[in-house]
């Protein structure tokens, strides 16, 4: 009878570690199906890319300057860093309409 338990508790744990071996691979397959949409998005929109690389440049410069640009250094890092945001987003809005 011992061994008929055993048998089974052992089924049941390769049956556990089967599935679960299973749902972490889907769970790391999916962001990276989903990666691969934001890229070939980024590749579809090379001007977003750019622009993306271009207020990330400002940023960095703004930062680096010594002037406060009157007082609008803060807002403009703050309105790029806005924007960035935005163009990142309409990349992933595109990756996910093109997943459907």
């Amino acid at each position: 009878m011992a061994g008929k338990i055993n048998l089974k508790e052992k089924t049941l744990k390769k049956v556990a570690l089967a599935l679960s071996t299973g749902l972490l691979m889907a769970s790391f397959a999916a962001p990276v199906a989903h990666a691969q949409t934001i890229r070939s998005e980024a590749a579809e929109h090379p001007r977003i890319v750019q622009a993306i690389r271009n207020l990330e440049d400002a940023i960095a410069y703004l930062e680096a300057a010594p002037s406060n640009f009157g007082g609008h250094k803060a807002a403009a890092i703050n309105a790029s860093r806005a924007a960035i945001a935005e163009l990142r987003a309409s990349l992933a809005f595109r990756a996910q309409q093109d997943r459907y």
